[in-house]
């Protein structure tokens, strides 16, 4: 038997900031092994410090919802077919889309009819809706790689290679995150009762969430006035965006805003009401409870529903098959919705607290595998696999 030289170029697109992180994460790791490995495709700045070249800025691909999709379509397939144009003419031994599976599954499958390999990086939601995407994933991936155990049975179910790598946030946070130190370190009250609020990264979710938090927040202090909230701002842009918001509210809650720090931020809260998403994830992971809200475009959920398997969308619920922590979901994301599901944490009793923070310590411990490096250990320990051929 002879195998296939090593890995030396490898095409790589990202979609958005947690990607990049991913990616980066990958690349270093790789890198380890073959110092001189070159890595071309679409990536944010942490993928690009690594290495990595892009070809394209990497925000055109960060967009949520059916509707603002629709209306990038042209750029995004016309960006599509260049990229798989220039790879099947000058092939990479391996690609590897990291989430964004709109974009790279569609990239995967031409490169695969092509005979070049494909890994892909973060498990689409599959599992949770469009479960007929499995078979476009077949098409499309030579191997996945799940960050949650849940993830795989739907692989193994239809005879797709898979790892589950676990997730870097797991990694990167400690298992203790110390209340008083974060609170100190922002000048914050070490004695008041603190509730984070997170309406999303994205302009998007900030939009349909921000006022119905706001107004939240406003019942809160009306029925416990001793409460403070505190709110990390991803950016300035999304600053900006909530401080306008906050503005144009009849006499407005008393919010302080950091500008990032969102793990700092979190650490100091007893509480958080958030966008669901990754953050619902950090925030389990800084053992934290929470409630979590979900809302866009009407339009957009009318056809999103439809299209669902599942019913939660929180990670910690989803980790566990359970509700741990409350959800409130479109419609029923309303302002005195989260006021009743707030008001329910902070007269809850000491137990469902306890029994929360254990189960996150829990989920916390299983998650923890080191993903940077088990995830380039099992590429390249997949790669050699599947390039072992006989000798002629």
């Amino acid at each position: 038997m002879s195998a296939v030289p090593p890995i030396k170029r490898i095409a790589i697109v990202a979609g958005e900031s947690s990607g990049d992180i991913l990616g980066a994460g990958l690349i270093r790791e790789l890198k380890k092994h073959n110092p001189w490995l070159k890595f071309e495709g679409i990536g944010g700045p942490l993928m690009q410090a690594e290495g990595c070249e892009s070809l394209y800025p990497m925000e055109r691909l960060a967009v949520m919802g059916i509707v603002p999709i629709l209306k990038r379509l042209p750029e995004l397939l016309k960006m599509r077919k260049a990229l798989a144009t220039r790879w099947q003419k000058e092939q990479p031994d391996l690609f590897i889309g990291i989430d964004a599976p709109e974009f790279n599954l569609g990239l995967a499958q031409k490169l695969k009819s092509k005979g070049i390999k494909t890994v892909h990086y973060v498990s689409p939601s599959v599992w949770a809706w469009r479960p007929k995407r499995i078979f476009k994933i077949k098409k499309a991936v030579d191997l996945m790689l799940c960050l949650f155990p849940f993830e795989q049975s739907i692989y193994q179910k239809h005879a797709i290679d898979n790892r589950c790598v676990g997730h870097p946030l797991a990694d990167q946070i400690s298992m203790s995150s110390d209340k008083a130190t974060a609170r100190e370190q922002l000048g914050l009250n070490k004695n008041t009762k603190t509730i984070c609020v997170m309406p999303g990264s994205r302009g998007s979710e900030m939009k349909f969430l921000a006022e119905d938090f706001i107004q939240t927040a406003k019942l809160v202090q009306q029925f416990y006035p001793e409460i403070e909230f505190i709110a990390p701002m991803a950016n300035a842009a999304r600053k900006a965006q909530f401080l306008k918001i906050l503005e144009q509210q009849q006499a407005p809650p008393n919010i302080r805003l950091f500008d990032g720090q969102s793990r700092q931020v979190m650490a100091a809260s007893d509480l958080i009401l958030m966008a669901s998403g990754t953050a619902t994830l950090e925030a389990m992971l800084i053992k934290r409870p929470m409630v979590v809200a979900y809302k866009v475009g009407a339009i957009s959920y009318r056809i999103f529903r439809k299209l669902l398997i599942i019913d939660t969308f929180a990670i910690p619920n989803l980790l566990s098959g359970q509700t741990v922590v409350p959800e409130a979901i479109q419609q029923e994301c309303t302002p005195d919705a989260l006021f009743g599901e707030v008001r329910a944490w902070l007269e809850a009793s000491p137990e469902r607290w306890q029994t929360t923070e254990a189960l996150f310590t829990d989920w916390h411990q299983k998650l923890k595998k080191n993903a940077d490096e088990f995830a380039a250990d099992s590429i390249l320990h997949w790669y050699s696999q599947q390039n072992i051929k006989p000798n002629v």
